[in-house]
Formats: structure tokens, sequence, C-alpha cells
């Protein structure tokens, strides 16, 4: 017998176990003999990670698709792994030598370091790979990959010596982003804009003199959110605070960078201030002479409309600095503080103050304070206010960048972009949905060189060495760097290798086909590679997606996948973002643990719409533990009426309509949650899959058969018919249901074998489901069957919406007429006559040529039926109300149509707000179409 209950938490472990005994992912198990090879690389994880809902989103849609094409044959390869993530880990064991009190990183070197990097890395670095065979994850684990293992470090510097070799590797100095608490370049991707607004405010010529007191105390609270405003005096003349002739006023959110500025832009048609254009101005504190020069860059409208020019400490301006060939003045150390003291670039040609260079070692942050307290002692600071904007901070830091300018490796990926972007044009790689397209393309029209060296010590070591006078030389290994040296120096030298390692994207962006096993010329690379498609987020398209299009289009001459399809977020249930700080973050591990797997997946498989954030409620996860509970107690009931899998059942075989029907819709659900799968529709998969079990099977199917199944007085053979039947479409629901919720499914295949007990799960293709093949089931299609059983289920679901939008009593029967009834029609009411008259609730059904007065009217697939509710309803009496109701969603309709028309409360309200007024609007159009049906029915 069936358990009486579905117990997720007593059935994953042993389904996986079962699942990992009998090689059930291995790539190429199951496929048939030359099956077409479908191969998904995981986007890997970081191996600090834990999971969280954006993976199990990305991860469910992955095998979704790997499960089904598995089970149509196809030799599957999903192929899984870990990102070693440098700074990421890096900080983690920093953390733990610190909380184990431990010498520091710094102290105890880098090879003991990276020992314990290792050490941590074997101990701890597999949490995130459970956690997704927990969820389901049917990877070939036996293949699991990790960016730093031996095989991918080969790649890696063979791409880098073949890059620098063809010119796209090189080192310059540049401006990057830097993190002054780890001290290393970092990407774009690891920066967040944090909002920040200040409380001082001061004006010259004010009621109160300036109070560096006040003005530190309020930086202390937070160093940001100011903007101040400074007098540059114009060279050659005298300082007058009265005479706005004598100076330009600047104003900067960033006070400490001033010591770096090397110019001031106006723009050129600046009518107030356009006339100082070719002057010079004396830089405050320093002396410095600098040009007033002419620049679009300067907005009129903002701050002055003068604008200080700081070339190495602000993107921007390193790039009008390049334009008018301005000095590019470091006044940072890689911590930050100011380094004045034998900077020869900071004092050539200029003395500045003595209270100037005491500055030197000083935080960016406390340089801040000193130098507007400067400035103002000597009457330049004109005011102080608030100002709200964003300041970039490190996301794993939590500290501002700092743009600062130095020596790093890049990769001119220009000449790579541009196969990138002919590949998806050309259509050998297709981007779902093709809105991000544009995103694509305009990343990659508009790209820059990327910085790949990182001052960390946990990666991939940058394969150069330097000689004695610097002399650069880019090699495999050092034995191959060192005969580069010998051809160079003519006789041995000592190399010493760069410090800095690789981004962790420049390992990733490989992925594809050094996992296959590239460089070497493996099998699995020659059956795998280009892999069918990337499942990922819209947010790395630029970091990852690109990138693998660029390097697999240039290393295999090839694209990487064929399709990529860009999932949505993953929000609250109010359509706000899930972050800490809000505190509405879900973790997929607790619904997991309460409601089971195969829930959450379901769940996150029926709302994962193109295009469309899903807003993830608990409720939808317990609703679908519902479903997995209904199909359960389905199958327990059929095994309580003797519906049982019967040896050389044949479907195409039975005669009953009923038992035709089901099949017929089977046939429909199969071909509608196939379609939805590979257009990668996986809302319209899920709806269809959802819409056959809960309503057709289970609703409608099973009800209708419990005459024939509990029924005296039944053909032994139309009986044992509908037993097959039953049990034959249960392993058919099993099989379809089985890529959204495979430890439900692989457990209802096991025990529905053979009497109801359970099956020993082995090596057999057909004892787990996960190996069977997809329902092929075209043939079954019934239109006949369809015709008489499907409208029966129509008309009776018709008159269940009349009555309740009528507000008819629940408990009151009515009487039903079908007006001029084709023979078919009055054929299959007369057949289902008793079903009809208790499942809506019907006195009789009468057959009439006209229908009666005062009756609600219904069309069912093109007839007229009729419920008389005169005597029964106040027919006048509901029209009032209905009408009353129509009129009030009008206004409803119209108030939200106000808000939304109003581009500052779009602008304005948070993001949930807006959306919340969307779903009010679309609710109330849909309830008004159900109200105007109703009303339609009783005219």
């Amino acid at each position: 017998m069936m358990d009486k209950t579905f117990e997720p938490a007593s059935v994953e472990a042993r389904i996986s176990k079962a699942w990992e005994e009998a090689d059930a992912f291995k790539a190429g198990r199951g496929a048939e003999p030359g099956a077409e090879p479908y191969c998904i690389v995981i986007p890997p994880p970081n191996v600090t990670g834990s999971l969280h809902m954006g993976h199990a989103l990305n991860n469910t849609l992955q095998d979704v698709l790997c499960r089904f094409e598995r089970m149509r044959g196809k030799d599957v390869l999903w192929q899984p792994g870990t990102d070693h993530a440098g700074i990421a880990t890096q900080m983690v064991v920093e953390r733990k030598l610190a909380a184990e009190n431990k010498t520091d990183r710094r102290t105890m070197g880098r090879e003991a370091f990276l020992e314990e990097v290792w050490r941590w890395k074997a101990e701890s670095g597999g949490t995130i790979v459970n956690q997704l065979k927990r969820l389901g994850a049917s990877c070939d684990w036996s293949r699991e990959r990790f960016t730093m293992d031996e095989g991918l470090s080969a790649a890696v510097l063979k791409v880098f010596v073949a890059l620098h070799k063809q010119g796209l590797i090189y080192r310059a100095k540049r401006l990057v982003n830097w993190d002054p608490k780890f001290q290393t370049a970092i990407s774009d991707l690891e920066v967040i804009q944090v909002e920040k607004t200040g409380s001082f405010k001061w004006e010259r010529g004010g009621e109160e003199a300036f109070d560096a007191a006040k003005l530190d105390k309020a930086l202390n609270r937070d160093p940001s959110g100011h903007l101040y405003y400074f007098d540059y005096p114009l060279e050659g003349v005298t300082y007058d605070a009265n005479d706005p002739s004598t100076y330009i006023t600047v104003a900067t959110t960033r006070p400490e960078t001033m010591l770096g500025d090397t110019g001031v832009a106006v723009h050129p048609e600046n009518e107030k201030i356009g006339h100082l254009i070719g002057k010079n101005a004396v830089l405050p504190l320093v002396g410095r002479v600098i040009p007033i020069f002419g620049d679009d860059y300067a907005d009129p409208e903002k701050g002055t409309g003068a604008v200080k020019i700081t070339p190495a400490h602000d993107f921007n301006d390193f790039e009008v600095g390049k334009r008018h060939k301005l000095a590019v003045i470091n006044i940072f150390d890689a911590e930050a503080r100011l380094t004045l003291d034998g900077n020869d670039d900071f004092l050539a040609g200029v003395q500045p103050a003595a209270e100037t260079l005491k500055l030197d070692g000083f935080d960016r942050f406390a340089a801040r304070r000193a130098i507007v307290a400067l400035m103002a002692e000597r009457g330049l600071l004109a005011k102080v206010e608030p100002h709200g904007h964003t300041v970039p901070h490190g996301d794993r830091s939590d500290v501002a960048i700092e743009p600062w300018l130095t020596d790093q490796w890049y990769v001119d990926v220009k000449p790579l972009a541009e196969r990138a972007l002919k590949a998806v044009k050309d259509g050998r790689t297709k981007i779902t949905p093709e809105s991000w397209t544009k995103t694509y393309n305009d990343w990659l029209e508009n790209i820059e060189p990327w910085c790949v060296s990182r001052q960390l010590w946990w990666g991939h070591q940058i394969p150069a060495w330097y000689g004695p006078d610097g002399e650069c030389f880019v090699a495999e290994s050092e034995a191959a760097a060192q005969a580069q040296a010998l051809g160079h120096y003519g006789g041995p030298v000592a190399l010493t290798r760069d410090g800095d390692v690789l981004d962790t994207w420049f390992s990733s962006a490989l992925w594809p086909f050094s996992t296959l096993g590239w460089p070497e010329e493996t099998a699995e690379l020659k059956r795998y590679y280009p892999t069918a498609t990337l499942v990922t987020a819209f947010d790395i398209i630029f970091f990852w997606v690109a990138r693998m299009m660029m390097m697999g289009l240039n290393f295999m001459d090839e694209v990487p996948f064929r399709d990529v399809y860009i999932h949505a977020i993953v929000r609250d249930e109010k359509g706000a973002k899930m972050s800490k700080t809000k505190g509405n973050v879900i973790d997929p591990l607790t619904l997991v643990d309460k409601y089971g797997a195969d829930a959450l997946r379901f769940t996150l498989s029926a709302m994962a719409a193109q295009g469309r954030d899903i807003k993830l409620a608990t409720a939808r996860v317990e609703g679908y533990r519902n479903f997995a509970t209904k199909i359960w107690n389905a199958a327990r009931f059929a095994e309580m009426n003797g519906c049982a899998r019967v040896a050389g059942f044949d479907p195409a075989a039975v005669k009953q309509p009923l038992n035709r029907w089901i099949l017929s819709e089977a046939a429909r659900a199969s071909e509608e949650i196939a379609e939805g799968i590979v257009s990668f529709k996986f809302n319209e998969a899920a709806g269809s899959a959802y819409r056959f079990v809960w309503n057709q099977f289970c609703d409608w199917y099973l009800e209708l058969a419990k005459p024939v199944l509990q029924g005296e007085g039944v053909a032994p053979e139309e009986k044992a018919e509908t037993q097959a039947t039953v049990a034959h479409v249960i392993d058919l629901i099993s099989q379809l249901l089985h890529p959204f919720m495979p430890f439900m499914t692989e457990e209802l295949w096991a025990v529905k074998g053979g009497e109801g007990a359970p099956r020993k799960l082995a090596k057999g293709d057909d004892a787990l489901v996960c190996l069977t093949r997809w329902p092929e089931l075209a043939g079954l299609k019934d239109e006949t069957a369809e015709a008489e059983i499907g409208f029966v289920v129509d008309l009776i679901s018709d008159i269940r919406s009349v009555r309740s939008e009528t507000n008819v009593p629940a408990g009151t029967q009515v009487p039903l007429v079908l007006v001029n009834a084709s023979a078919a029609t009055k054929a299959a009411v007369e057949a289902w006559a008793p079903m009809i008259e208790r499942l809506a609730r019907v006195s009789n059904i009468a057959f009439e040529a006209v229908s009666p007065a005062q009756s609600a009217q219904i069309i069912v697939r093109g007839e007229v039926a009729a419920l008389p509710l005169a005597g029964i309803i106040d027919l006048d009496a509901e029209r009032a109300r209905l009408e009353k109701e129509l009129a009030k969603l009008d206004q409803d309709i119209l108030a939200v149509d106000r808000k939304l028309g109003n581009p500052d409360f779009v602008a304005r309200a948070p993001e949930e707000v807006v959306e919340e007024n969307r779903e009010r609007k679309a609710q109330a159009e849909a309830r008004k179409i159900k109200i105007a049906e109703a009303l339609a029915r009783l005219s």
C-alpha cells in the first residue's frame, strides 16, 4: 500500500541516492544510439557561496531542460563546476584566520596563505554543490570542475599567452575601480552604488561663522553626501571674495582630490563664466597653475558651471584630461591615503604650504575634513550644502571605491567583440527573450579594454616574468620565460614573476570549452562543443555571456552555445528586490525543508514568464505543495480502486469515450509541455501540466470515472479498461511532470509498479522515470471523445460560474434547458445527465426550441443553454448589483490610471508600489469582463 501522505523529507535523500547509484545523470546515460548531443554548462557558483533564490531559479530551469532532453533520448551532459571567486574566497579565509587568532595573510606570506585557502576549499568549498543536489540538479557530478583545477589552469595560461602573442593583451597605466580595503582593482560588477545625503549646511556671508567641529561631527556620521564650493583664484590677480572677477568657483563632492587637480573645465557656451576660458587659475593649498579650458563635459546647469579636473582620480576627468593633454597626478596610495612627501608628480614646479604637506599619510576622509577647514581658514570656502548622490562601494568590502591610476594588464577586446556581435546578428547564437539582444549589442559596440589583473594572491597568477631592467617575458612556464630572457639578454638572469592574479571572469570566459578538456583535443570537446543552451541572469550578459562568446569564437572558431536564455530575477511578494537590509530575503533551503524541493521548483517554473520578474510568496510554494499532495492522493484513490499497471496495455485500443478523452488530453498536454520547454516558456509548460493534472485528471476524469470504478452493474470489461487507463495516465503524469517535480514523480513511478509494491530502483532504464522516454502521444488525440466529454465538462463549469456570479444559493437546484440542441449535444447530455445534475446541482434537464423567460443564457461551444432563474433570485436586483459593481470597477481603474499616468508617481514611488497598482488595474479589468458577461447573460 502507498503511504498515506507524500513526505518530501523522507523521500528526497533516498531518491537522490538511487539516482547516484544508477549513474542516472552521467553524460550519455539513457541516450539512444546516434543521439544528438545536448550540453549545458552550469554558471559556476562561487565556491564560497550558498544557495540563494537566484541560484534556485537558474538551476531549476537548467534541470527542467536537461531532464526533458534526456527523456527525449538525447545525449545529455549538464556540466557542473564552481568558480574560485578570488576576492570572496580570500576574504573568507582571512576572516577565518582572524577568528582563529592565526597569523594574518601578509605576515605568513603568499605560499603559506594559499595553503590555508586550499585547506579551506577542501573542507568547506563544496557546500553549494550539496545544496544543488538537494534541489534535484541532474548534473553529471562525476565531471565536476573547478576554475583552478589543473586542467582549467592550463587552459588559462594558454589563452593568456596566445592573446599576448596576438597583441591583444598588454600592460598599461589606466584608471581602475580600486578597493582600498582589499587593495585590488575590481570589476564594475563588484561595485554597488550607495545613495548618500549629508546634513551639514553653511554659506559664506551668512549669520554663522564656519564651524569645523560641526562639519567633523556630520562627516563622522557619514563622510559623503555634501557639495563643497571652493574659490580658485585667477592667476595674476589679487583674490577678493567680494569680487567674482578675481576667482572661479568650482563645486565638488570630493575635496580631498583637489590636490591632484590639473585643470578647470567650463562649457564653451556658458554665458556667465565662459569669458574665463583661456585663463589660468592657481590651485589653493598647492600653488599649481592650472588652465581653464572649454569642454562640453562641464554642464552649465550643474553646480557653478565650472568643473575641477583631476585626471588621476575620476574616470570622466581622465578622458577630459586626455583630450586637453593635462598632467596626471596620483595623490593616493593603495590604502587611499594621501601620498605627498616625495611625490615627484605632485611637487613638480610648486612649493605647497606647510599645512598642506602635513596632510601626507592622511586617510582620504580625514584629508577631506582637513582640506575643507584649510580652505575655510583662507576664506576660499564659499559654501557647503547637503547633496544627495550615489557613491560607488565595493560589494564585499563595503568601502567607497577609489578611481585610481595604476599599472594593470588589459585585453583589447574590440576585435573579439566584432566576431561576437556578428555571431548573434547571423543567428548562430540566439538570445531569448530577444529584447536582451539590444543590451548585448550595445555593450559590445561600445566596449572598453578589459582590465584582467587583480592584486590578490588567490587566483591564476599572471604568467609574466620581469628581468632586472623591467623587460617582460610572457610564457606558460618559468622555463619558457627563461628561454625568452636568454635570447634577449644573451645570458642567464634572475626573473621575478608578476605578483598579480587574473580576474575570475577570465577563467570563467573559457568555461564552455575548458570544462570539456581544452586545450587537449578530448572526445568530450569534440562531442559536446558547441553547447546547446546557456541559462543565466541578465546582470552578467556583459561580464560572462559576451566574454564566453568572444573567447569561444577566438579559440574554438565557433560560438560556445546555440541558445542563451536570460531569466528574470526573483523578488519578494510585493515586487521588492530581496536584500538582507530590507529583511525580505527568502531562503530556498528553508522552503525545501518545509514544503519539499518539488514544490519550490514547480513554483519557480510556473512563474518564470519571459521578461517578467518573479514575485515570490511563500503561499505560492505552499499551494504547489498541495498540488503534489493532490497527485499523491489521486494515486492512492486509484490504488484503492484496483487501478494497477497492466502489462501490454495499449492506450490506442481503449473504447470508452471517457478513457479516450483523458488519453487525448494527455496527448495535448504532452505537446504543449514540450513546446513550452523548447521555446523557454517555462511558465506555459508548467501551466499546461498543472491544468491537465489538477483540472482534467484529478477534478474531472476521476470524478466522472467514479460510477465505473465504484458503481454496481458496470460491465467488467468497461471497469477493467478504466482501471488500466487510470494507472496508465498516472504513469504519464509521472513522466510529464518529471522535469519540474523529479522527486515526487520518481517515487510515484517506483511505487506504482505491480499491485502498488515498490519496485527496486536498479540500473534498468525503465526502473527510473528520469531515464524513460518522453511520452509521444500524438496518435491518441480523439476529437470525437473530446467533443463529447469536453462539452460536458464545459457545460458543468459554466453552470457553476453562472450560479456563483448571480448569487444563486449553493444548495438550490435549478433547471437546465438546452435550446435547439444538435443531435450530438443531446446525445452527450443524455448520456451524462446524472453526472451533470449532481455536479452542477441541476434539478432536471429539458430540450426546448426557445429559451424560457427570465433565464441566464450560457453559450457552450456554440450551443445555447439556459438556467431559468425566476423565483430563485431577484433578477432586477441582481442586475442592479452587477451594474453597481461594474461602475465601481470603472472608478477604480480610472483612479489607478491617474496614478500610472503621472510621471512623478512612476519615477518616485517604490517599484513595488508601482507594480502593485499595475496589478490592481489588471485584476479590476479581468473582474470587469466577468461582470459584463454575467450582465449579458441576464439581459
